[in-house]
């Protein structure tokens, strides 16, 4: 089963987080099938990139997001609407 959720990356008490589709028993920092984004939490406001093209796609092919990605998805959308505003 694929999941789509946050890699983290970074040092330590600076967390960066790529959101990926991988195997859902796969450990968090192993293999990825595709880096579909990033969520940065330390600035203000945080920064959120999500292709959502491709986070679409995957959602399609059957991969299940996590609760945390699926908020950022919907951060993106509404940034995104806002944008082309």
């Amino acid at each position: 089963m694929l999941r789509i959720r946050l890699m983290r990356m970074g040092r330590r008490n600076r967390p960066f987080y790529r959101i990926v589709v991988t195997e859902a028993r796969r450990p968090r920092e192993t293999r990825y099938h595709e880096a579909i984004g990033y969520y940065d939490p330390i600035p203000t406001p945080s920064v959120v990139h999500l292709d959502l093209a491709r986070y679409e796609y995957w959602l399609q092919r059957g991969a299940q997001p996590t609760d945390t990605v699926k908020n950022l998805a919907r951060v993106a959308r509404r940034m995104q609407a806002s944008a082309t505003e």
